[in-house]
């Protein structure tokens, strides 16, 4: 391992981050869907310290690493495909919005869909 990938392993346990919940968002490209979910939650109501990245390394600006998933409490994908590849590297949890490629950056209707959704996964977990 390299001197930058052990600064940024230390990085996943700065203890300067505070004691907000990790959220890694991820979708294919980490352009538009995952970004906006990342927007969503780390504000109100959630206020979760918040990530995105893409699953798709060939088109990814930032792709999901080992480094990221270390770093993350919890991940927030948007599809099956996703879910799969990402219950492959880790044994974190890993939440499925269910939410196609159609959409732009911060698209109001998307922003809806990510805040019922993931609502509904909170509320899954408190019965």
């Amino acid at each position: 391992m390299n001197e930058d990938d052990l600064n940024r392993k230390w990085n996943t346990k700065n203890p300067y981050q505070g004691k907000y919940k990790r959220v890694l968002c991820v979708c294919s490209a980490g352009l538009l869907r995952s970004p906006t979910a990342a927007w969503i939650l780390s504000n109100e109501p959630f206020n979760f310290n918040t990530r995105s990245a893409g699953i798709d390394v060939g088109h990814a600006l930032i792709p999901v690493d080992d480094v990221l998933l270390e770093w993350a409490d919890e991940i927030v994908c948007m599809d099956e495909y996703q879910q799969f590849k990402l219950k492959e590297r880790t044994n974190k949890p890993v939440h499925n919005l269910r939410i196609g490629d159609s959409f732009e950056y911060r698209d109001k209707g998307l922003v809806t869909i990510i805040r019922m959704r993931y609502q509904e996964i909170l509320n899954e977990k408190k019965t």
